[in-house]
């Protein structure tokens, strides 16, 4: 007689973005001092690596991108010409790690991206929704808030801030910000981002903004019944504030329209190459991932 108790549907399949400089970013600032037996700096690619393995033993995504920055976008920085414009060069030793991170990438079999004067943000978003399209499930690996926006039933966040390794959705968004994903560009245009050097409006902290959008709804209907905005003194900021409100609202809304074509069939995580690996270990002097590439030690598509 058939078994007829119900069976456990299969998951969905699931891509793994990884936000790439803001993982190499928090390597390099977490591990102080790493050098390769020739002396060159391998903190970033360390640390990297161990990040990398851990979200992949975590999640088991089936397909994998890695995306790094790639400037900022004209239009941005046309808009705000302050636009990101605080923050420091990046260090001349984590920038001589990205050619080894790279070829990790690639020993691994992961793909990564880069394009000249497309933002990271973007790509993820541009990968997110066309892998949304093609029914795969999506996890974002970021500590960037703008990312909230992108929240929905089939994409999700991995907050490296969050030590209890949640996978972010509307709940965890709305715990955070007090707003509902598709709030979050209105949210942060009040708000402003220091991050990214966009202000706000004066005086209007996250708690405020997230009240008015829970009674409003939106920026739009905010304008549009100024009146009721109380107290009167941050109804005169909003009112003065509003050119720069409207322009926030172009700078933080990240473009999933870009002409960027990378279908996720490309992104299945590959065997890798041992060989290939194993050369940059050495190289690395990373001895105890060597010897977890010794026979035995590790299955084919397990490399990391």
């Amino acid at each position: 007689m058939p078994n007829s108790a119900a069976q456990p549907s299969p998951r969905p399949l699931r891509l793994l973005i990884v936000d790439g400089h803001a993982y190499a970013y928090r390597s390099f600032h977490a591990i102080s001092k790493l050098n390769a037996p020739d002396g060159t700096p391998t903190n970033a690619i360390f640390g990297f690596i161990k990040a990398l393995g851990r979200m992949r033993g975590l999640l088991q995504p089936d397909f994998v991108a890695v995306i790094w920055d790639g400037g900022l976008a004209r239009e941005r920085v046309a808009a705000l010409p302050g636009y990101k414009s605080q923050r420091p060069p990046m260090p001349s030793d984590l920038r001589s790690q990205f050619d080894g991170l790279n070829a990790y990438l690639a020993a691994v079999g992961v793909a990564w991206f880069r394009a000249e004067g497309v933002e990271a943000d973007d790509w993820i978003a541009v990968m997110a929704q066309r892998a949304v399209a093609q029914g795969v499930d999506v996890v974002i690996a970021s500590s960037d808030k703008d990312f909230m926006q992108l929240v929905s039933p089939q994409i999700g966040l991995l907050n490296p801030n969050d030590k209890s390794e949640t996978i972010w959705h509307e709940e965890q968004v709305h715990a955070k910000a007090g707003v509902a994903p598709e709030q979050i560009v209105d949210w942060l245009s009040l708000v402003g981002d220091a991050v990214d050097n966009i202000p706000g409006v004066p005086g209007v902290g996250p708690k405020t903004a997230s009240g008015w959008l829970k009674q409003f709804g939106s920026v739009e209907t905010i304008y549009a019944r100024l009146a009721e905005v109380k107290p009167e003194r941050l109804r005169g900021a909003l009112r003065t504030a509003e050119p720069d409100v409207r322009r926030n609202q172009g700078l933080i809304r990240l473009r999933d329209d870009l002409p960027l074509d990378v279908p996720v069939e490309k992104l299945l995580v590959g065997s890798g190459d041992p060989a290939l690996l194993g050369e940059l270990y050495q190289r690395w002097g990373f001895r105890t991932l060597l010897e977890r590439l010794q026979p035995g030690c590790v299955q084919q598509g397990e490399l990391l």
